[in-house]
C-alpha cells in the first residue's frame, strides 16, 4: 500500500463510504480505487486527486498533505542511472536489491539521512 492509498483508504473508512459508492462518485471503477489503494496503479493524476479532495471536503493543510502523499506514492521508482556518477549507480543498484528486506530500524535511518539532506521530513 502506497502512503496515498493509506490515507484515502484511512478517510473512507473514518467516513463509512464503499469503494462502489465512492469510486462512483470520482467518476471511476471500484476496482482502480482499490488497486490506488493497494499501491498497484500508477501515481494518481492531478485532476483526480482534486476530486478526491473535494470528495471528502478537506482543505488548507489536510488538502495539501494529501496532494504530497500522492506525489509520493509511485508504486514503481525509476531511477536514471545515466546521470549518476558509478557508485552512486551502484548504490541505487544495491538499494533497490535490498530494500524488500529492510527492517523498520534500517528504514529508519536512512529516512534520516534523507530528510537531514533535503531538510525536509518524509512522507511517514
Amino acid at each position: 500500500m502506497t502512503p496515498f492509498g493509506e490515507a484515502v483508504r484511512k478517510l473512507r473508512a473514518e467516513r463509512g463510504i464503499t469503494q462502489k459508492e465512492m469510486a462512483a462518485e470520482l467518476g471511476v471503477s471500484a476496482a482502480y480505487l482499490s488497486a490506488l489503494e493497494h499501491g498497484q496503479r500508477s501515481e494518481p493524476s492531478w485532476q483526480l486527486v482534486q476530486r478526491i479532495i473535494g470528495f471528502f471536503n478537506i482543505i488548507w493543510d489536510e488538502a495539501e498533505e494529501l496532494q504530497r502523499l500522492a506525489a509520493l506514492s509511485r508504486p514503481k521508482i525509476v531511477i536514471d542511472a545515466r546521470a549518476l556518477t558509478p557508485r552512486a549507480a551502484i548504490l541505487a543498484n544495491r538499494l533497490a536489491e535490498v530494500y524488500p528486506d529492510l527492517g523498520e530500524d534500517e528504514l529508519s535511518e536512512i529516512e534520516a539521512l534523507l530528510d537531514a539532506k533535503s531538510g525536509e521530513p518524509s512522507g511517514r
